[in-house]
């Protein structure tokens, strides 16, 4: 074969596989990957002959010496070509149903990740021996022995506690977040999580000053007049060291850790798969929803890592007001992903203050969290004593806005109702108010949850009740009716409890649950005033006024048509177009099944049937012809259908119907 000839064959060949391809997707209507159809059809295109051999044998020799009536032959055209798009086909559904999309990487994905994962492998293979160093290895396999006594679980959480320190930045985050959720955890374990400490040994400068100069687009002398290079503190994530801009101002530049986040990358990746596991194969961490948990985590360090959201929850927080506590301003022009320089404020460790100062700085600390919790929205979420100080005017300043929550106005106004509902010892109020702070369960016990909080205050709003046993009841309550707390809720938990133990250190007996009652009468003052009370029925009058002015003609036509007879009402099914398309959907299905059997059961009846006109000569006749025809045809349909039942939905196509 000469090579026009060879490039023209060729080029047939590509266009026939490509209209096999084609043809193949469009009668089984779902979109499958190119190079999937692609090789569906190529392996038809090869498979053809030595599957169509065997079929047109069924038919019987054939007398080459007879030329087939027209109908017949067209009726054996079709039934090849038909034959030669069901290969295709049968080989999409089958690949759909052992091997779907997504479940095996292409050569490109396989090729690129392939340097991570044997990173990964040796992280993994790390984090392996810490955990089984520390006695946690049969619990990673889910054969852990079960835990009664309290000296088994301190026994256990000393153990988790340190191989997560062992573990690295990411795993002593996630211990501090673990050590918050008293919903989740036993005290044994929440008490020792809380010990744990991220602060190490400072980067050496070498490796500080070229990122330094990276960030901030110059070399450290030249950016500011002064600079320290030996660190004020250091953490885990970052160092602080001290410096003076050019005007003269004082301020502090927190600097990322060089290569931290590729080492947090690999953690967070390892945190998910692990979170995964323990779901999948042990009771405890399916009741927990640890995959949920570890997303949680995941994003909230990732935020921590970016110091450019720091400075715009400084910037936020700042904004809400500060009354008695003071910010530090971050210096924008500055701030980058890795570096942040804000105002430095002048004072002393919070633990320094006096006995005399303890009662009211924990009052101003307490007032300030629940008013940015209340009524800004926008609140510290990390209050320990760590990132507070007194300052030289007697007063506190807050710092380390890594960790900052935020909350809508819907959850904002339920958790006022819930604190003032729980200062008048309402516990109808606070049931409502709770039910629209959490996720309401379809079947809860209502007045059940009534009643047990209603021994929950009864117990606990008493003077001189421990703050602390209060929270670890309340969480019990929550875990009792299956109740899940949102994540932004959560960390206003975690703010209160971590705020609870700063407290205790500023002014030992605070009364955390007399002076938030206190703050809740206080806001219910401010709310119930002239001023406020004449606002807030202002704005109500001014959304209910469009609706007053039509209602009177409303009325009077629903009164007529009444009176007249004419009154009826109209119900309209399926009046959601996502209820359409699934019943649409639904249907197509159905009929196509039916379609597929019906033609499969006259397929059947043709084939047996003897006698009638011979369409290909010497045996086969016209009514077996057209019974293998619809015996294709049918097994077209119910490929159709088998496809649609594979076919797994994909998060984009769940995220637009949920829409």
């Amino acid at each position: 074969m000469d090579l026009p000839t060879a490039v023209f064959v060729s080029g047939v060949t590509l266009l026939m596989i490509l209209l096999l391809a084609t043809a193949a997707q469009r009668l089984l209507d779902v979109r499958f990957g190119a190079f999937r159809t692609f090789l569906a059809a190529l392996l038809a295109f090869g498979l053809a002959q030595s599957m169509l051999e065997p079929i047109l044998g069924t038919l019987g020799p054939m007398d080459a010496t007879q030329e087939p009536p027209g109908a017949a032959a067209l009726g054996l055209l079709l039934l090849v070509v038909m034959v030669f798009v069901l290969i295709p086909m049968a080989l999409l559904v089958l690949a759909e149903a052992l091997v779907p999309p997504g479940s095996v990487p292409g050569p490109l994905e396989a090729a690129r990740s392939l340097r991570g994962r044997l990173s990964r492998a040796r992280r993994y293979s790390q984090i392996t021996r810490v955990a089984i160093r520390h006695g946690l290895g049969p619990y990673l396999r889910g054969r852990g022995e079960r835990l009664e006594d309290r000296s088994g679980k301190l026994r256990l959480a000393r153990s988790l506690r340190g191989a997560l320190e062992d573990g690295g930045v990411t795993f002593v985050k996630l211990g501090q977040v673990l050590s918050t959720r008293r919903d989740l955890l036993p005290a044994e374990f929440v008490e020792e999580l809380g010990r744990l400490q991220d602060q190490v040994a400072p980067a050496p400068w070498e490796r500080i000053e070229p990122l330094l100069a990276r960030e901030l687009g110059g070399p450290v002398e030249e950016v500011f007049a002064e600079f320290d290079r030996t660190p004020l503190a250091a953490a885990s994530i970052g160092q602080v060291h001290v410096a003076r801009l050019h005007s003269g101002e004082s301020v502090v530049v927190k600097v990322q850790r060089p290569g931290i986040g590729a080492v947090v990358g690999k953690d967070l990746d390892i945190v998910r798969r692990l979170a995964a596991t323990l779901e999948a194969r042990t009771r405890w961490g399916r009741s927990l929803g640890l995959i949920d948990l570890a997303d949680g985590f995941a994003a909230a360090i990732r935020e921590e890592l970016d110091f450019r959201v720091e400075a715009a929850n400084m910037a936020a927080v700042a904004a809400s007001g500060g009354g008695p506590v003071s910010y530090p301003a971050p210096i924008g022009a500055m701030c980058s992903e890795r570096v942040l320089v804000m105002q430095r404020l002048s004072g002393t460790a919070v633990t320094a203050a006096s006995a005399e100062q303890g009662p009211r700085l924990a009052r101003d600390l307490l007032d300030c969290l629940l008013r940015q919790i209340l009524v800004e929205g926008v609140f510290h979420a990390d209050p320990h004593p760590g990132n507070l100080m007194l300052l030289e005017d007697g007063t506190l300043g807050l710092l380390d806005f890594g960790s900052v929550g935020r909350l809508d106005g819907s959850v904002r106004s339920a958790l006022q109702r819930f604190l003032l509902a729980m200062n008048r010892q309402d516990p109808l109020g606070v049931t409502d108010a709770l039910l629209e702070v959490v996720p309401r369960p379809e079947d809860i016990d209502e007045p059940a949850l009534e009643r047990a909080l209603g021994q929950f205050m009864a117990k606990h709003l008493a003077p001189g009740m421990d703050s602390v046993q209060m929270f670890t009841d309340l969480f019990k309550i929550v875990s009792e009716y299956g109740l899940s707390i949102p994540p932004e809720v959560a960390a206003v938990f975690r703010a209160l409890a971590t705020l609870e133990g700063t407290l205790v250190r500023l002014s030992p007996g605070f009364n955390l649950i007399g002076e938030a009652r206190s703050f809740a009468g206080r806001y219910l003052a401010e709310q119930i005033g002239p001023d406020t009370v004449r606002e807030t029925v202002a704005q109500e009058v001014a959304a209910l006024l469009p609706m007053l002015r039509r209602l009177p003609r409303r009325v009077e036509r629903i009164a007529s048509a009444a009176e007249h007879g004419r009154f009826s009402m109209n119900v309209r099914l399926l009046a959601d177009e996502r209820d359409r398309r699934f019943v649409t959907g639904l249907l197509h299905q159905v009929l196509l099944t039916v379609l597929g059997a019906t033609a499969g059961v006259m397929a059947v009846v043709l084939l047996g049937s003897e006698g009638g006109p011979v369409a290909l000569p010497p045996t086969t006749t016209l009514f077996q012809l057209i019974g293998y025809n619809l015996l294709v045809i049918s097994s077209i349909l119910v490929l159709r259908v088998l496809a649609l039942i594979f076919r797994r939905p994909r998060a984009s196509d769940d995220q637009r119907s949920s829409r």
